[in-house]
């Protein structure tokens, strides 16, 4: 039985330590047994420098092998993995470590890039060892988390939710959590030990976090890079991939790719799963995804506070359902009809998440704990939902991006999804406005370099599909949009990165 998630290496590497568990950017093969001794070199690099249990380490590392050696090591000493995502500012950086008190920073630095220069920045020692090479910066003056012998109480991991420049929020995942959450992905997905998964999703994130445990627990192989390129994608596709997990982002991309180099479809016939997490399906898009695969595109629901997937779909392929799909092991869900947004008529409601994968709580806030947690446990989501007669839940939108223009409820998302069954649109944000008393709607898409189409050609596109009110009073036609490390639209920072197109 597995009590903490460094279990999942230590079975891994007795049961196939001559295995291939790791492929890395530069194409380096590295066995279930070598990921085991880069992990003891880890805790040995950690303990020299006082790592004790309850100390929180911060991961500030580009996707490689010594990810894994540094968050499994840091489980075997009952500390806590602090995994960010490299591509934040020094400013962010310095508040992240002021909030989340480390008593050590480590940076990976055997791959050119953020990480590297972060390192410089900060002047942190180098440290080698079967890990590879890092940075390692201790911190004086931190004060060590409660320990508990419980996998349901001791904290593995906290990861910065989006918003990061704003007051920063830290979701505590306990062992127990995760532990749930890597075999319910396993299950729901049947991964197995003959798979190679594509992992172009980052560590920092939840989804991948815990996309990789679960590959560890199922003793498959990860291709693990250190960025999503969709050239990359392309190739290993055609090599030995036969498990991709990604957010709808990723998939557009490849779908416009491989249409540029005359392939209307996969033909490899290795991949056997492919599935789609971060927004909602709308059912044109499906049809194309599932077209060029020529396989079930799996759909779910996930956030960082859950653990990453608390729900998915197991359709066959052509089946028309683009809801989320049904709770996962150990999953609960229920709809709070008297939320913001709600319409109780419609069976919509404010989606509460509980079991075993619910964080702990957020990391030394208290008020905001209580906000998000009801009194027997329940995450409020923040996510509007519906559920429908097969028990199958339905992405609605979100409570806090909800437009309410005229009296209507706007939802972007099925604005969003109206606008990528244009060809030329790859993917969309909506996001509402307050302007005289009213809130109007404005769309951003992204369409590849020597487009052709316009916003009145889109306004055109969406005119007889989409109700007066939910039609966009402006639709910016860009080729880039901000997004995350995911690929995910960051919708916050939509208006302020559009604001010349906007007041024209």
């Amino acid at each position: 039985m597995q009590t903490r998630i460094h279990d999942f290496l230590t079975e891994a590497a007795a049961a196939r330590g001559d295995t291939l568990a790791v492929i890395d950017h530069a194409g380096t093969h590295h066995g279930w047994a070598d990921l085991l001794r880069a992990t003891d070199d880890a805790e040995t690099a950690l303990r020299a420098r006082g790592v004790k249990a309850g100390d929180r380490v911060v991961l500030v590392f580009e996707n490689g092998i010594s990810v894994p050696a540094f968050f499994y090591a840091v489980s075997r000493l009952n500390a806590i993995s602090v995994v960010i995502n490299a591509r934040l500012t020094d400013t962010e950086l310095d508040r992240i470590f002021a909030h989340s008190d480390p008593s050590m920073v480590v940076f990976s630095t055997d791959v050119s890039g953020a990480a590297q220069a972060h390192a410089t920045h900060f002047q942190a020692e180098e440290v080698s060892g079967a890990f590879g090479t890092v940075g390692m910066m201790p911190r004086a003056g931190s004060t060590p988390e409660p320990v508990f012998d419980a996998a349901a109480e001791q904290v593995a991991l906290m990861l910065y939710t989006s918003g990061t420049t704003g007051a920063p929020k830290a979701p505590m995942l306990t062992h127990a959590s995760l532990i749930n959450a890597a075999h319910g992905t396993q299950e729901v997905r049947g991964m197995r030990p003959d798979d190679v998964c594509f992992l172009g999703l980052p560590l920092s994130h939840v989804y991948g976090f815990v996309t990789f445990l679960a590959m560890t627990r199922a003793q498959g192989t990860v291709r693990l890079e250190t960025r999503f390129e969709v050239e990359r994608l392309y190739d290993a596709l055609q090599k030995d991939v036969t498990f991709l997990p990604g957010v709808p982002q990723m998939h557009a991309h490849l779908f416009h790719y491989a249409r540029q180099h005359d392939k209307a479809r996969y033909e490899r016939g290795l991949l056997r799963y492919v599935s789609s997490g971060g927004a909602p399906l709308d059912p044109v898009w499906k049809r194309k995804a599932e077209a060029f695969y020529g396989l079930p595109l799996q759909n779910g629901y996930g956030l960082t506070e859950g653990a990453a997937g608390v729900c998915a779909t197991n359709n066959e392929l052509g089946d028309p359902d683009i809801s989320v799909g049904q709770p996962m092991l150990n999953c609960e869900f229920r709809l709070d009809m008297t939320a913001t947004g709600a319409e109780p008529g419609q069976g919509i409601g404010e989606i509460q998440l509980g079991g075993p994968q619910v964080m702990k709580g957020y990391f030394r806030d208290p008020d905001q704990t209580a906000k998000a947690l009801t009194d027997d446990g329940f995450f409020r989501t923040g996510d509007l939902g519906r559920f429908d007669e097969e028990g199958r839940l339905h992405i609605v939108g979100r409570s806090k991006e909800l437009i309410i223009r005229s009296g209507f409820n706007v939802y972007p998302v099925e604005i969003e999804a109206t606008l990528t069954e244009h060809p030329e649109v790859i993917t969309a944000g909506v996001v509402g406005r307050q302007v005289d008393g009213n809130e109007e709607v404005l769309a951003f898409v992204k369409v590849a370099e020597g487009g052709s189409v316009t916003e009145a050609d889109l306004g055109a596109f969406i005119h007889d599909r989409l109700a007066p009110y939910k039609r966009p009073a402006r639709i910016i036609v860009a080729t880039q949009l901000p997004t995350a490390p995911t690929g995910k639209i960051l919708k916050a920072k939509l208006i302020e990165s559009f604001a010349g197109e906007l007041a024209g």
